[in-house]
């Protein structure tokens, strides 16, 4: 048997997505030939549809159609009309309770215990906390100089981190959205991957103060630097230097112990989507996390817009009236983030989105939620909350990997995977990022970036649960250290953007 020509996911779908190029005139299907050259993961229209008719992808109306569609016709993003965002007000909870999901193949990981309670930590870093933007510069030369001359001298620990942001000043620190950034920076100073260790940086004028980042007791002068307190540039990195040798020697006792995957805790994001993720990527990945799941692990996944077409789906599988109800809340609060800025969540889609075949956000949505996998929703998050179950969780974050990476690590995940069609070099410092890309074609092109490969799912080479399995595997061992993802190899590491909803003074 041939490698298929095209994917087609639920018998009412009346179009299908081709698995390479089809050349037009070629047979599709029975009755089904292309009637112009259809690019690899676009839709090919299975039947004719008249002006206003629905175009159906797995299962649900990506829009209507703006000019009548031929059968054999090439469907891209210019012949559909967006249909209205589902009502948040009607939803039904609980009714869609999946308990029978696949054993893990081990129960056991290797990872370092949280002296501050919570999920455990995947790496050991020595992570540096700042008030605002104004010290990094000051820092930035002081963490070169720490990894250059202390961080050799300590080899149990990974590496030194410094949490550099745009927040601090010039903001409206008391509007009451400011508590999406604060929480945010309060929660990434006590990561799981900092051991308990807490060093501080401010510079002493800041809106943002260190009684604002920090709890009383760890205000002290073995956690926090004021660099307005200190007596020129040498002072500054002599003192940060000193501080840090200190933490560093703390850090480097930590070892790793066997621990249950319920001290786990893992984030799910996609980035660069094509119309493959879908039904390669985003599918094994739900399917390593309903094993995740079974074996008592918390895995978060977020992305407001990208979910927000089949939120629906989320709302039957919440396992209460009260977790329903919160997902309808963080629906409702960023369609009017989204409308106070005179968009609505169109504005979502990429040009690398729709080269890649996706049409529009609800054909996005609907291929963003399978990475969820089929699990209850045990829990929703505001933007960089934490997580006080375990379990699945939606974390409601913007869908921007650059945000949402942050919000997410705020969250306290120990580890992300993110799935990727198109491809990015996507990475985070304070966590490892495993990338999974939804084609062959992804793989062979970025061969050293890609750490698991979906792409033989869509080929026909592999099923969901193959893939999903190697994921589940290379989570365990990625997050017990005995491997390292390709973005941590070339320290490929983006900005810490920290989302604020709230004015900019």
């Amino acid at each position: 048997m041939g490698k298929p020509l095209y994917i087609k996911i639920k018998e009412q779908d009346n179009v299908a997505i081709a698995v390479d190029e089809i050349k037009a005139g070629s047979e599709v299907m029975e009755g089904v030939w292309a009637r112009q050259n259809i690019p690899q993961a676009h839709k090919i229209a299975l039947i004719d549809i008249p002006k206003g008719g629905e175009i159906i992808r797995y299962g649900v109306i990506l829009g209507y159609a703006v000019t009548p569609i031929s059968k054999g016709d090439w469907i891209n993003e210019h012949m559909l009309e967006l249909p209205e965002p589902p009502d948040v007000d009607s939803m039904e909870f609980g009714t869609n309770l999946v308990t029978e999901l696949p054993e893990p193949p081990v129960a056991v990981w290797e990872g370092y215990t949280n002296p501050n309670g919570g999920p455990a930590g995947t790496r050991n870093l020595l992570g540096i906390s700042t008030t605002v933007q104004c010290v990094t510069s000051v820092l930035n030369v002081a963490v070169e100089k720490m990894r250059r001359e202390l961080l050799p001298k300590y080899p149990n620990v990974d590496d030194i981190v410094p949490i550099n942001h745009a927040y601090g000043c010039g903001v409206a620190i008391d509007a009451p959205e400011a508590k999406v950034p604060i929480r945010a920076l309060r929660n990434l100073s006590k990561h799981p991957n900092f051991g308990g260790q807490m060093m501080v940086v401010g510079l002493g004028c800041e809106k943002f103060s260190v009684n604002m980042l920090c709890d009383e007791a760890d205000i002290t002068e073995e956690n926090v630097i004021i660099l307005q307190d200190k007596k020129g540039f040498d002072d500054m990195i002599g003192s940060l230097m000193d501080m840090a040798e200190k933490k560093l020697k703390i850090l480097n006792e930590r070892k790793r112990e066997p621990l249950p995957l319920s001290d786990l805790l893992v984030g799910m994001q996609c980035g660069g989507s094509d119309a493959f993720s879908g039904v390669t990527a985003n599918p094994a990945a739900g399917y390593a996390s309903d094993m995740l799941v079974k074996g008592g692990a918390t895995v978060l996944f977020s992305e407001v817009t990208e979910v927000r077409d089949g939120v629906y789906l989320l709302a039957q599988r919440c396992v209460n009236e009260e977790v329903g109800k919160k997902l309808a809340e963080e629906m409702k609060w960023y369609d009017n983030y989204l409308k106070e800025g005179d968009v609505d969540r169109s504005a979502n889609t990429t040009p690398g989105n729709k080269k890649g075949g996706l049409a529009n956000i609800v054909e996005k949505a609907m291929g963003s939620i399978t990475k969820s996998g089929t699990s209850p929703i045990v829990e929703v998050l505001s933007p960089a909350e934490k997580p006080t179950k375990k379990g699945l969780i939606y974390a409601a974050t913007p869908a921007s990997d650059i945000v949402c990476g942050p919000c997410q690590l705020a969250s306290g995940i120990g580890l992300q995977v993110f799935m990727t069609g198109r491809g990015t070099p996507y990475g985070l410092a304070m966590a490892p990022v495993i990338k999974v890309c939804s084609r062959n074609n992804m793989k062979d092109h970025w061969m050293d970036l890609i750490d698991v490969n979906a792409g033989p799912i869509a080929t026909g080479e592999a099923t969901i649960e193959e893939i999903g399995i190697l994921l589940f595997h290379e989570i365990i061992d990625v997050a017990s250290g005995r491997k390292h993802t390709c973005a941590e190899k070339y320290r490929l590491h983006n900005d810490m953007c920290i989302f604020n909803p709230a004015p900019i003074t």
